[in-house]
């Protein structure tokens, strides 16, 4: 059985990553049999043949060359690179305007917007001095479910980086696909809500094991809501133990001061630090 993947060898993924099949003899900790906790699963039904591992080894490898770009412009120009992701309805955008009400007179900042279709959550972000580029990938295979290096290329001509401290990715609602593809950032933030439930890391480990920061949002439903959140923090550990938390409402703005103050430290590091 070959399941073609990839992964990094470090925490945070920004190391190299390689590709290959299974069954040789390294932990995946989700391999067939494998398990996260009390979780085990079944891969047996995902075959895949040497055509199609060739086919996608060169499109992460165009990937990477031309994150590895978008990172030495990031460098260049001394602007400091967040790649915001989460599933759908997860509250990026919502958190991005509080962010941005809070950071504007501090931070110079740019967004770069991925959506598959519409303006609309760029729309929202406008008012708060950011400099926006939109990347829509709706002429993809019904519509690219992820930014990859590429698309965040196309972006960099329409914002001023030299003028920027901050650019912050809003990534394209999905809980796989953005996690696979580096696009020259120099940190990793995810949004999860507490809607979500509480075994969404070890259903989607390579989001939430590749994540330097996953804010919990939406705690203000915490009393309404039957999640156990001991649950998720352990399941999360699972995946990532390394990774930092904060509990956030973008609505109530709980937490909110503290993920700023992150995005103040992460902003101030040396060049290739992050």
């Amino acid at each position: 059985m070959g399941r073609f993947h990839r992964h990094d060898d470090n925490d945070h993924g920004h190391g190299h990553g390689h590709d290959h099949e299974h069954g040789h003899g390294h932990d995946h900790g989700n391999a067939p049999g494998g398990r996260f906790g009390d979780v085990i699963g079944d891969h047996s039904g995902y075959e895949t043949g040497t055509e199609r591992v060739t086919v996608l080894e060169r499109i992460f490898g165009e990937n990477e060359r031309t994150a590895e770009a978008n990172r030495a412009d990031f460098d260049a120009a001394g602007v400091t690179v967040v790649n915001l992701m989460s599933s759908p309805g997860a509250g990026k955008t919502t958190l991005l305007r509080e962010t941005l009400r809070r950071l504007h007179d501090r931070h110079r900042i740019g967004i770069i917007e991925g959506d598959i279709e519409t303006s609309l959550d760029a729309d929202r972000l406008e008012g708060f001095g950011a400099a926006i580029a939109l990347v829509n990938t709706g002429d993809g295979f019904g519509g690219e479910c992820h930014l990859d290096a590429p698309m965040v290329r196309s972006a960099l001509p329409r914002l001023p980086l030299k003028e920027l401290d901050l650019v912050i990715i809003e990534n394209v609602g999905n809980l796989v696909c953005p996690a696979e593809f580096l696009v020259g950032e120099h940190a990793r933030a995810m949004v999860f809500s507490i809607t979500e439930g509480e075994e969404k890391p070890l259903k989607y480990p390579v989001m939430f094991r590749t994540a330097d920061l996953v804010l919990v949002n939406k705690i203000d439903l915490l009393p309404y809501l039957d999640f156990d959140l001991g649950a998720f923090y352990a399941n999360l550990r699972a995946v990532n133990p390394k990774a930092i938390t904060l509990e956030v409402s973008a609505k109530t703005g709980q937490g909110l001061d503290a993920w700023c103050s992150w995005l103040t430290t992460v902003t101030g590091r040396s060049p290739g630090a992050v």
